[in-house]
């Protein structure tokens, strides 16, 4: 009698325990899944959950001060936790592999991109010179890039952001691994490059039988990509099933409170945050680690952490000891009122006005011709492609690039080229928040000195009163007074990228100018932006230019769009006209690529507001 064994899951994760130092905190703890041959596992949380840090701990590797404690992660049937150095190098890369959130940053500048992908090759001896050489052009031409000699040649600087992003993946894939993990690999990227990346991804895992863990903080792009989900809290993974079960019916109140902050392209969500602030390693309060910030919380929830078990007999697993009352309840979105993202009839007075705005870099052109208005009071959002020139215009206006003709005028009064031509009273009022957290801080600084800065160069508070001031601006940005002394390479990337836009209202401008500002952000802090935005704009009169390839987000912040294309408006709006009858095929195209049009995040009650 024959007995038909189970296949062995490409990946197994049992146990996984990493701290900080000996006997430190626990950053993650408790960790287990399988994932099996061509599936997708999104990894989905808040920053600090420990999203990263899980990802990096699959190829047995962690950040400088942290260290794996226990656990195995099973691969082809061995622990690559228990391998030897040696072994644990000549695995990664050919039995699990890694992409990064930034590929420029990890893409050697002064090699070749056929040099790059080959190095791989070369350090795993894989096959004859002449197989290598045929391997590079076959993995170029799987990701959709150009696989001749003249693409070979190119260096990382002469390639977009989705090219550089698919290049990643040509070298993850070179050596055929049985796990891909990716960490954030279409965060920045506009939604067509996004959605070519994306498909190219389940196209690989699906032709090669790679299974992927995907780490992400986009819950629309999980909706249509992933098939199953672990959501992550504090540490910990609170709930995981099938994609479309957690997406319809969320057992645990974390997973319910993040589907609640995701924005939709269809409608005008009034965007709800979460309360409070996720706790860091070692501040982790007792019993259910979410329990403190918990809609469904009793008493109980504060004796002891509840274990991941099964929920009414289906493949969902939650933490939660009120799970099935959680999941019985219907999951509905609050939707603003017609008033709320339309718009008033009567146009507000513009405070920015351009005219005639041509751009250039050298002899290259960018944009064309364009004529733009902000009024007082008003959110402009601008979308469109990478390389369409929407930070190219937002730079003009910001005073950050001088190549242009045109006019720009601020209130009546025009605005020279460059910052340092313009009056104190100008680089106060017009503010900037820069896309890249990462380059955007000084790293010199602590968080506190960075957000003081502007307090006292423009005289706004000094002393006490600008301590008391900044502990304010972090409290307006969801971040702990605690980190006022850390300095930025201590934090998360969404973490710097709100204490960039503390540092930008400290100033108490009359114009922010938010260049691609919540690309690096989870679902719920970026609601908690936005309903901070839309506040501002209400009790300062504050005027957006709102940079973004986020067209859902656009829906619940912005009152008129103006869609760009090689340079030039090609549409221009109010919001729910432009999104709901789009007159030009490019806005179409782009609404088109926009994820968050599946059932899952569209289910559910809605009640007005």
């Amino acid at each position: 009698m024959s007995v038909t064994k189970t296949p062995l899951p490409a990946c197994s994760v049992t146990g996984l325990r990493v701290v900080l130092g000996r006997g430190g905190p626990d950053v993650v703890d408790d960790i287990a899944f399988d994932v099996a041959e061509g599936e997708i596992l999104a990894l989905v949380g808040e920053s600090g959950s420990g999203k990263t840090t899980l990802a990096t701990a699959l190829l047995a590797h962690t950040r400088r001060g942290a260290r794996i404690d226990a656990g195995t992660v099973v691969l082809d049937g061995r622990d690559l936790l228990a391998a030897t150095p040696a072994e644990v190098r000549k695995r990664r890369g050919s039995e699990v592999a890694y992409v990064p959130q930034d590929p420029s940053a990890s893409l050697n500048p002064v090699m070749r991109i056929g040099r790059q992908i080959r190095e791989v090759l070369d350090v795993h001896h894989a096959g004859t010179p002449a197989e290598r050489t045929a391997r590079v052009r076959q993995v170029l031409a799987e990701v959709a890039l150009p696989d001749d000699d003249e693409f070979l040649r190119r260096y990382p600087h002469q390639l977009s952001g989705g090219q550089l992003q698919r290049v990643a993946l040509a070298m993850a894939f070179t050596l055929r691994p049985r796990v891909l993990v990716l960490d954030e690999p279409t965060t920045g990227l506009d939604v067509t490059t996004q959605a070519h990346v994306l498909a190219t991804v389940r196209d690989l895992c699906a032709r090669h039988a790679v299974a992927a863990v995907y780490v992400t903080h986009d819950l629309a792009v999980v909706a249509e990509f992933a098939h199953r989900v672990a959501v992550m809290y504090a540490g910990r993974i609170v709930e995981t099933g099938p994609r479309e079960r957690i997406f319809r019916a969320p057992a645990h109140p974390y997973t319910r409170a993040l589907l609640a902050a995701v924005p939709s392209v269809t409608e005008p969500r009034v965007l709800e945050g979460i309360p409070g602030s996720a706790p860091s390693p070692g501040r982790r309060p007792s019993g259910c680690r979410f329990h403190d910030r918990c809609a469904f919380r009793e008493p109980e929830c504060t004796d002891a952490e509840p274990a991941l078990v099964t929920i009414d007999d289906s493949e969902v697993l939650a933490r939660c000891r009120r799970a099935g009352h959680v999941r019985a309840q219907p999951l509905g979105f609050t939707v603003a009122s017609p008033d709320g993202s339309a718009g008033s009839a009567q146009r507000p007075e513009p405070v920015l006005r351009v005219r005639d705005l041509s751009a250039r870099y050298g002899s290259r052109p960018i944009l064309h011709g364009l004529d733009l208005e902000v009024g007082r009071n008003e959110c402009v959002a601008v979308v469109g492609e990478s390389g369409s020139g929407k930070s190219t215009l937002s730079r003009c206006i910001g005073g950050l690039h001088e190549e242009f003709d045109g006019t720009i005028t601020f209130r009546g009064e025009t605005l020279p080229p460059g910052a340092r031509r313009r009056s104190r009273e100008m680089r106060k009022a017009v503010q900037y928040v820069f896309q890249n957290p990462y380059l955007a801080l000084n790293p010199r600084m602590t968080v506190g000195q960075i957000i003081r800065r502007p307090l006292e160069l423009f005289g706004l508070a000094r002393g006490a009163d600008a301590t008391r001031r900044v502990h304010e601006l972090l409290g307006q940005v969801m971040l702990p007074p605690a980190l006022h002394d850390l300095r930025p390479e201590r934090l998360s990337g969404g973490e710097r990228q709100r204490v960039a836009i503390a540092r930008a209202l400290a100033c108490e401008p009359e114009l922010l100018i938010c260049d691609e500002v919540t690309s690096a952000l989870d679902v719920s802090v970026q609601a908690s932006i936005v309903t901070l935005l839309q506040e501002l704009r209400e009790s300062r009169g504050l005027s957006m230019l709102f940079v973004t390839h986020n067209l859902a987000l656009v829906r619940s912040l912005a009152t008129r769009v103006a869609v760009l294309s090689d340079g030039r408006i090609v549409e221009e709006g109010e919001t729910a006209e432009v999104l709901d009858r789009p007159a030009a095929a490019y806005t179409r195209r782009l609404l088109k690529d926009t994820p968050g049009h599946g059932s899952e995040l569209r289910h559910g009650g809605h009640e007005s507001r």
